[in-house]
């Protein structure tokens, strides 16, 4: 049986690890991480996706888990009323739509727990080197053990190790868009029932929304500036740049700034897209944000990672080719589906993209290519 190493048990790999067993291979997932991170936003899972769920017979379980919200108000820098909706939410788009929102957090556990015991799983470790051989990659943990795969998959997001291993340093391949973003859950302070607030100051905008049958508050704030120089393990830091971004703002700030200090689930990280010529090298692929990050600008983050986990292992399983050419035909069958996903992006990066190019953009590619 052949043996694949996914880097990341994030969304790309976990279902990574989920079709390439469905294919026949013994998939290893390598997870920083001492279990599966909890947090997150909510996120969108739309058009061709929801097929690859419904492949996964989870389909069904995400739509039970799916957010509920009513609407959104959004306010300006000083927490007055701007305008509001009851037929569609920034974060999700139209209410009435077949598309589903969730909480990142509830579909890691799906796909987690679909992924059954033909997965083997390395918490709290990492990818130190790749030497490739000629029949196989062999792997260095920062643990300091080794062993060597067929195959090595990298989905583990924006800052990946994979690709900064076999493929290009970060400065070539990540396009900033000028802006930054952090997410964190913290208590419902705010007593929000099924409602979504935004408020949008000078270079600084934030959204908060109820989960977990209200009971809890998830926040995504953000704020414009180019390209900063931080450290990406220093979250107190990360912490800091926050405060000094968003202080100026008005209505519940102060409290929310202050239940960012305690929230154990903190996340940050630039707004950015990633760019590769190619996204496999020898015996080496890449899959979801590692490979074509689209931003969350674009709302389609998690349905390029599902949708790729699945055709890379489609191709991986066709039994009469090895993988040189089975990595062709991902790339020729992805590429065309990431250029779209990726150009939802607004030049201005300023707010959703329109509705009509995203129901173009999530159905353009089809599974069984």
């Amino acid at each position: 049986m052949r043996t694949v190493l996914v880097s990341g048990a994030g969304i790309a790999g976990l279902a990574t690890a989920y079709w390439l067993r469905r294919r026949g291979f013994a998939p290893t997932v390598v997870e920083r991480a001492p279990a599966i991170r909890p947090g997150g936003q909510a996120i969108d899972v739309r058009g061709v996706a929801l097929d690859v769920l419904d492949r996964m017979d989870v389909l069904g379980e995400a739509r039970r888990l799916r957010t509920r919200m009513r609407g959104m108000s959004m306010l300006d820098s000083a927490g007055e009323e701007l305008w509001r909706s009851t037929e569609k939410t920034f974060s999700s788009g139209r209410l009435d739509s077949a598309d589903i929102e969730l909480l990142r957090d509830d579909l890691t556990a799906l796909l987690h727990e679909r992924t059954g015991r033909g997965v083997e799983y390395l918490y709290g470790d990492s990818i130190a080197t790749l030497h490739e051989e000629p029949d196989g990659v062999r792997v260095a943990f920062d643990s300091g053990r080794s062993r060597t795969f067929d195959l090595v998959v990298g989905a583990d997001g924006l800052r990946s190790t994979v690709r900064r291993l076999a493929f290009a340093p970060e400065a070539e391949c990540l396009r900033h868009l000028d802006a930054y973003v952090a997410v964190f859950s913290t208590d419902n302070f705010l007593g929000l029932e099924d409602w979504q607030v935004w408020l949008q100051g000078d270079g600084a905008t934030y959204c908060v929304y109820p989960a977990r049958g209200n009971g809890e508050l998830r926040a995504t704030l953000g704020f414009r500036s180019g390209p900063l120089a931080y450290d990406h393990r220093d979250i107190e830091g990360q912490k800091a740049l926050l405060q000094k971004s968003l202080e100026h703002l008005g209505w519940e700030t102060p409290k929310l700034l202050a239940a960012m200090w305690q929230a154990p689930d903190f996340y940050f990280d630039a707004m950015a897209q990633v760019h590769l010529d190619r996204w496999t090298a020898g015996r080496v692929a890449l899959v979801g944000d590692a490979g074509y990050c689209p931003s969350p600008l674009s709302g389609q983050g998690t349905g390029l990672a599902l949708v790729g986990a699945y055709v890379l292992a489609d191709e991986l399983g066709r039994a009469d080719t090895g993988h040189a050419a089975a990595f062709e035909r991902y790339e020729a069958r992805m590429r065309p589906f990431v250029a779209r996903n990726q150009a939802l992006v607004r030049a201005d990066s300023s707010g959703p993209a329109d509705e009509e190019a995203i129901d173009s953009a999530k159905n353009a590619i089809a599974l069984d290519g």
